[in-house]
């Protein structure tokens, strides 16, 4: 999303194809190239397009979420956890921000596992857990090292990223589709009876992946604020979102008349490549992983800058220590970008201590970034219950078609969201607290600094449930009852 933006102009005169482009950039990263083996695992053919379906949906609506919000509130531009404080509260605003910048910092680590991956197929030393936990380890302090002496990506860089993400996912479908599609293969074993699971549990196990490959639609709010005209947004969002589920069924679809469902869930995480080496030899993977190389690489180095901004935007707003919020001579936020890579670094010994894989990262920073996407849906439904603080400033009123439209979409969103936490595996809900706890020290401390309330009843409620499951979390991993996977 960082990179998309820094080529976008900050005056109205973004094009409405303009903004169709970012948003596709922003959203298509690395999860594209992992979702034939992300979805074998889990789903037969049949609970792969329902999947979709619900995904498109309920995606759709999130992503006219932060565009709404972004329309009724264009006071609140500190990012999406802002929509959040002003409608929940600071501990909630806080707890959604903390989420999103926890789910960045995992990401940062699934990246560069399938970036070393792909390289691994061709260099088989890193296929050795320490030598990749290293590289991972060494490539993340020299990006910090570069930004926080000021560096940005340029357009160059962003284009070239770009296109080589796009047209290895463009040539897969093309190459597959007229080459080795088989349907009397797709339509084997259509509703997933090899898999031992019923319809409803592989619907459940796909739910975190399709979310997962959709991170960064939240962009389109952003743009929001660049384009030529307000209708255009509307329209690039539904454009852009529409061209990213189009690549994501058509490769989840294409894959399965490939290979059978136990195939695609056998493959390494670079699976796109190893189904197009399936069908036109080893040269196809040999394309894909260079298309995912570059693309990942991109994604690590925007992700990374993109880590620190949650620390920056929720210091100045006094919800962590200032120090956060401040910016070296270069410009670059030195003590943030240094707390996220810390904790990227923590997380790198984590999950390689315990062997975590690829798919269990993915799901895991996936119920992060799940926390501002729940309450910024639930504050757009209290927004639209509740009349405006200045109507007469052309704020929208309760009780108009265009307040009954945006109702909806937040009802819709809400509801989404609910039903993910609820499809998530309980493992990474409880992890997902446990991450969450240790950010509790600092925001109390910068509470009491000011001189300020903690919690009100309903966020000592909310503290008491995270405290639960982190302990029981804790607990479970002590004693080996629960793992990362």
């Amino acid at each position: 999303m960082t990179t998309a933006l820094s080529t976008a102009q900050k005056t109205h005169t973004v094009t409405m194809w303009t903004l169709v482009s970012l948003i596709i950039g922003s959203t298509v990263g690395s999860g594209i190239f992992a979702l034939p083996q992300n979805i074998g695992s889990v789903a037969g053919p049949g609970a792969m397009l329902t999947g979709w379906l619900i995904a498109g949906v309920g995606m759709l609506s999130i992503a006219f979420v932060f565009q709404i919000l972004a329309q009724r509130k264009p006071h609140l531009d500190s990012g999406v956890y802002s929509y959040v404080r002003a409608g929940l509260g600071d501990f909630i605003g806080f707890t959604s921000g903390l989420g999103y910048w926890l789910g960045s910092v995992m990401a940062q680590v699934g990246y560069a596992t399938l970036f070393f991956g792909a390289l691994g197929y061709y260099f088989p030393v890193f296929k050795n857990q320490w030598v990749l936990a290293v590289a991972v380890s060494v490539l993340t302090w020299l990006i910090f090292a570069a930004l926080t002496r000021g560096v940005k990506q340029a357009a160059v860089m962003n284009l070239v990223v770009t296109v080589a993400k796009i047209l290895p996912i463009l040539s897969f479908i093309v190459l597959v589709a007229f080459l080795g599609f088989s349907w009397d293969k797709f339509t084997l074993d259509f509703w997933g009876e090899s898999t031992g699971s019923s319809f409803s549990k592989q619907l459940q196990g796909i739910m975190l992946y399709t979310v997962w490959v959709f991170i960064g639609i939240e962009g389109a709010s952003v743009y929001s604020k660049q384009a030529r005209k307000r209708t255009d947004v509307g329209r690039a969002t539904i454009i852009g979102f529409l061209s990213v589920l189009a690549m994501l069924v058509a490769v989840s679809t294409l894959s399965f008349g490939v290979l059978t469902q136990e195939e695609l869930a056998a493959l390494p995480d670079n699976s796109m490549g190893a189904v197009l080496e399936a069908v036109v030899g080893p040269w196809g993977g040999v394309f894909i992983s260079i298309g995912v190389c570059l693309s990942v690489l991109g994604a690590y180095v925007s992700w990374q800058m993109l880590c620190a901004e949650p620390i920056v935007l929720m210091a100045r707003g006094g919800l962590l220590p200032a120090v956060l919020g401040r910016v070296n001579r270069a410009g670059a936020p030195f003590a943030a970008q240094l707390v996220s890579t810390v904790v990227i670094q923590f997380f790198v010994i984590v999950f390689f201590a315990s062997e975590t894989s690829y798919n269990a990262m993915v799901q895991l920073a996936t119920i992060m970034y799940l926390l501002p996407y729940i309450f910024s849906a639930l504050y757009l439904v209290i927004l639209c219950l509740r009349p405006e603080d200045d109507p007469t400033k052309g704020e929208v009123r309760p009780g108009t078609s265009e307040n009954r439209r945006h109702l909806f979409v937040g009802v819709v969103a809400f509801i989404y969201s609910l039903w993910l936490i609820y499809a998530a595996d309980p493992v990474f809900v409880l992890f997902g607290a446990l991450a969450v706890l240790p950010g509790l020290v600092p925001y109390v401390w910068t509470k009491r600094a000011r001189g300020e309330r903690l919690f009100n009843t309903f966020e000592w409620f909310v503290v008491a449930l995270v405290v639960v499951g982190a302990v029981i979390a804790l607990v479970g991993l002590l004693n080996g009852t629960l793992v990362l996977g």
